[in-house]
């Protein structure tokens, strides 16, 4: 497989296919969803009624990125 491919294969995701498998890893992890989704507003922007319509959509991720209202200015920043 080339370098990125795989990249590529989950930029053609749908974000609702992968969004349950969050929210039961943030249960599992004594966590809510109410906090999940105050996580991906903080990410990207998104309001309760974007999130939903992203889902409803079967937005893929990289449309659902491309298209966040508001990035977090310190997103892709290096840790160094």
């Amino acid at each position: 497989m080339k370098p990125g491919a795989n990249n590529e294969r989950v930029y053609r995701m749908a974000f609702a296919s992968v969004y349950p498998h969050y929210v039961t890893k943030v249960e599992k992890k004594g966590r809510t969803k109410e906090e999940l989704h105050t996580v991906i507003h903080w990410l990207t922007g998104y309001t309760e009624k974007g999130l939903a319509k992203v889902i409803a959509d079967k937005t893929d991720f990289e449309t659902f990125f491309a298209k966040a209202p508001r990035m977090h200015p310190n997103v892709g920043r290096s840790r160094a």
